[in-house]
């Protein structure tokens, strides 16, 4: 798919990623670098976000930094030169005619010029997604990721990597977001960006900027304003799109009398106050607007014109500097065409993939010639057949959601459902209706306290309710009873609910349909997301996700010594600067000019003619503010650094580009510090459970984390009640389940246990260490140098400790796979700790451990204290 643009950005994407993210901001490497984990194999995971949401993040700053935030239009015509290829790209199909008669009279400009001001021609050849694109005047991109990927997350995420950018560089950064959301489900979603741990995302010289800069403020009925200090920065403005939208009456003659007046008056209010807001929000310089659920305000109803969240969007783009509008859907598509500002693409089927959906493999049930009752009767005896034992990782049990097109179908069916778990055996009660005229005590429940664990309610029945932006981890099934109408994906929304994967799960989902609906599923698929039934009926789960809990927390730590490296003031350097004006060419472009031609197998139509070389414009900053951000920067006298920048740049103006090479020139000659190493004694903690997640069950605390793993290797993931019947003495599983490597690891610790539970002699414990490379959860890294020079962390496979306090290091190996470098970290140790600290490294071939290997373990448990 060349002319599909995600496809074309990724390919970029991984170019950039390969090159360690070189721009003009190397903080931006640093950053996104940061995000991964690093084995000692070169192996790299993901800190905390999801692949998906990482690679979104990447594709962002790719455009931000590579491309310089362009205009979609923009980005189309340079990532495709071709003018056929450029209307392939956007969707642009037209008759020979119209295409010749276009080009003739003014080229390609000619048919963009028509698509944007001739309503019939853009209906007639459907290119209403097009004039969406050519029409607006700021950068707008949508990140298109299947529900459950975490689209919260990522928004957070791009706006603390903007703010920290900020923070360190000033200008061309957002600094303040405004995040939309439409409706009030939605938006309570959304107040999940106060609980995103920044600290997983953002280095911490940058997590501690961000985390004392940054001001989240969510809106509210009753406030007539936003309370933030106008044109203030590091704000984040959270609010569902009813409160500050631009108003207007509906359209009908209203007539002033008393019967009317306080209709009036309330529109006029609500008015006033939207628009007090909008101003408020307008004040904030260098902003960014993220629109969650983006087809709120894309592609839905085009054909009716833009929407009125797009009219506030264009509002505040007119009255302040919007530096891009960021918005995040799971629907991309608009009636079977993507959109065409969408610039990354995660679609369900991958989700499912990658372990973040349930599977519906052979789970997707459709019913024919039977009525309502006995398709309820059937859907509930099955539900419980298949989930009624079934629960998720805090207990709650299995939930089932049924969807209704009106109230009165659910009156009719809520007695049959009842009667049919009375002949199930199941207590009636566990029955809970709800829909959008329901009491708010009812509707707060089922929105805000439905993942309560002691939440009694399995069986929901819906109207109007439980579709886009509801979220019930324990929900396994839903069903479509009757036929619901096919307007706004309702159907669509219903029956993917189910579908939210959960660590530890194995079950797949299952979505029941009548017949009825079958077909308007399949379509609503199809026209937002390319795929069809049959697609994520074959999507299998490549990929995993288990729930680590910390079983043994308050561990000792390991005792050694360790050689460290301090920076220390240097007293002899030097203090003067010189700055000398960079060598830095000036920016330049290529103008082609095209000749129309008539040719008949239309293979090209425009043909190449002169291509001229152009000098693009340069931005620049005043020598005064430039003195001023440097010598804060630096912490240089402000007067003496004016007089020496004068000195190179008399015309009083600094190119943007000069600016970043004096910070380095300033940089090496300030560095007035030397490295010094010293021996210390250190204590490793082997977890540290302030890097967890912390859970209240059952009124005790616990701590979490979630992994991530292959269905492959299931085999290698070994979790503590797997060893309750030969490993009685408690050895090992300070957390569960350990995620192995290989096989020879697995063999090995299987060995251990068995031989320790036997004869444990003076052994205190055994640890696997392996599979936990995260600094913040653990202190047992090694840091060591590769052969291209880059600072990794190797974490050893196993810790054997006595009661002596003495320590056997175990590090098991294919041959293939060993690293000087890497042993020479752990050796460097053990020489600064010869009696006390032991490292065999075992060599195998096999998938066993081998009996000499393990022979030189056992030596060095029974043998060498005796």
């Amino acid at each position: 798919m060349e002319l599909f643009i995600p496809n074309k950005l990724k390919e970029k994407v991984e170019e950039w990623r390969n090159n360690d993210y070189v721009c003009g901001y190397p903080a931006i490497s640093e950053i996104l670098n940061f995000n991964f984990i690093e084995s000692e194999t070169g192996e790299k995971t993901l800190r905390y976000l999801r692949k998906a949401q990482f690679e979104a993040l990447e594709t962002y700053w790719y455009l931000r930094l590579v491309e310089k935030t362009p205009l979609m239009f923009d980005l189309y015509k340079k990532l495709y030169d071709d003018p056929v290829k450029l209307f392939k790209a956007l969707g642009i199909s037209l008759s020979q005619e119209d295409l010749i008669k276009l080009m003739s009279s003014g080229g390609l400009d000619a048919v963009f010029e028509k698509i944007k001001t001739d309503d019939g021609f853009v209906k007639t050849n459907k290119l209403q997604t097009v004039r969406e694109s050519l029409t607006l005047d700021y950068p707008s991109y949508i990140l298109a990721l299947a529900m459950g990927s975490g689209k919260t997350v990522l928004i957070g995420a791009i706006i603390s990597d903007e703010f920290a950018m900020a923070l360190e560089y000033q200008n061309d950064f957002v600094k303040n977001a405004l995040v939309f959301a439409p409706g009030k489900t939605i938006l309570g979603a959304l107040k999940e960006i106060s609980d995103i741990p920044f600290e997983k995302i953002l280095p911490s010289r940058f997590y501690k900027q961000f985390m004392s800069s940054v001001k989240i403020t969510y809106t509210q009925d009753k406030e007539k304003d936003i309370p933030i200090v106008r044109g203030s920065s590091f704000n984040i403005i959270v609010t569902n799109t009813e409160k500050i939208r631009i108003q207007k009456p509906t359209g009908k003659t209203v007539q002033f009398n008393l019967l009317n007046y306080k209709e009036i008056e309330k529109f006029e209010e609500e008015q006033e106050i939207a628009n007090l807001r909008l101003q408020t929000i307008a004040s904030l310089p260098h902003l960014a607007i993220f629109s969650d659920e983006a087809h709120h305000t894309y592609g839905q109803n085009l054909e009716n014109g833009l929407k009125k969240v797009r009219k506030t969007v264009d509002y505040l783009a007119e009255n302040t500097n919007v530096v891009v509008v960021v918005n995040t859907t799971g629907t991309p598509y608009y009636k079977k065409q993507m959109l065409n500002d969408v610039i990354f693409w995660y679609s369900l089927s991958q989700g499912i993939k990658d372990g973040i959906l349930k599977e519906v493999k052979d789970s997707i049930y459709s019913y024919d010639d039977i009525d309502a009752k006995d398709f309820i009767d059937t859907v509930v005896e099955d539900f419980f057949k298949e989930y009624g034992s079934t629960s998720i990782y805090d207990n709650s049990k299995s939930k089932i959601a049924i969807y209704f097109p009106k109230t009165e179908d659910v009156e009719h069916i809520k007695p049959v459902v009842e009667t049919k778990l009375v002949e199930l055996g199941i207590d009636p009660s566990i029955v809970f209706d709800v829909n959008n005229k329901s009491d708010e005590k009812k509707k707060d429940f089922f929105n805000n306290r439905i993942n309560d664990s002691y939440n009694p309610y399995r069986v929901y029945l819906l109207v109007n309710m439980g579709t886009e932006g509801w979220n019930c981890p324990s929900l396994f099934a839903t069903a479509l009873a009757r036929k619901l109408r096919s307007s706004n994906n309702f159907v669509l929304q219903a029956a993917s609910r189910c579908l939210r994967q959960v660590p530890g799960n194995t079950k797949k989902a299952r979505i029941y349909l009548s017949r009825d609906n079958v077909n308007i599923l399949n379509s609503q698929l199809k026209e937002t997301f390319g795929e069809s039934l049959a697609v994520l009926d074959f999507a299998k789960q490549e990929m995993r996700k288990e729930r680590l809990i910390l079983r043994k927390i308050e561990i000792p730590p390991i005792l050694v010594k360790r050689k460290v490296k301090k920076v220390i003031v240097d007293e002899n350097k030097k203090s003067e600067i010189n700055i000398e004006k960079p060598d830095i060419e000036a920016k330049s472009g290529k103008k082609i000019i095209y000749d129309v031609k008539d040719s008949k197998d239309m293979k090209r139509i425009l043909s190449e003619k002169d291509i001229q070389e152009i000098t693009l414009s340069e931005e620049f900053m005043d020598i005064y503010e430039a003195a001023v951000e440097l010598s804060v920067l630096y912490r240089l006298e402000l007067t003496k650094l004016c007089e020496m920048i004068r000195e190179v740049y008399p015309e009083g103006e600094i190119p943007i580009p000069h600016l970043i090479e004096l910070r380095k020139q300033i940089e090496n000659q300030t560095k007035n510090y030397r490295v010094t190493e010293e021996e210390i004694e250190v204590a490793l903690a082997l977890v540290k459970k302030e890097g967890f997640n912390k859970e209240v069950v059952n009124g005790e605390s616990i701590y979490t984390t979630e992994i991530i793993y292959h269905k492959d290797k299931e085999d290698l993931l070994l979790r503590y009640e797997m060893f309750k019947d030969i490993n009685k003495k408690d050895f090992s599983f300070h957390y569960s389940p350990y995620k192995m490597d290989s096989h020879p690891e697995k063999d090995f610790f299987e060995k251990m246990i068995t031989a320790l539970n036997e004869d444990p002699d003076d052994i205190e414990d055994i640890y696997f260490t392996g599979a936990i490379t995260d600094s913040k959860k653990t202190d047992f890294l090694f840091e060591y140098k590769d052969k291209n020079g880059k600072w990794r962390n190797y974490t050893p496979d196993f810790v054997i400790r006595k009661k002596n306090e003495k320590i056997l290091i175990v590090e098991i190996k294919g041959e293939v796979f060993r690293d000087e470098t890497k042993e020479m970290a752990i050796r460097k140790i053990e020489n600064l700790n010869p009696d006390k600290l032991k490292y065999e490294v075992l060599v195998t071939r096999e998938d066993e451990i081998g009996i000499e290997n393990f022979k030189r373990v056992r030596n060095w448990i029974y043998e060498q204290a005796k």
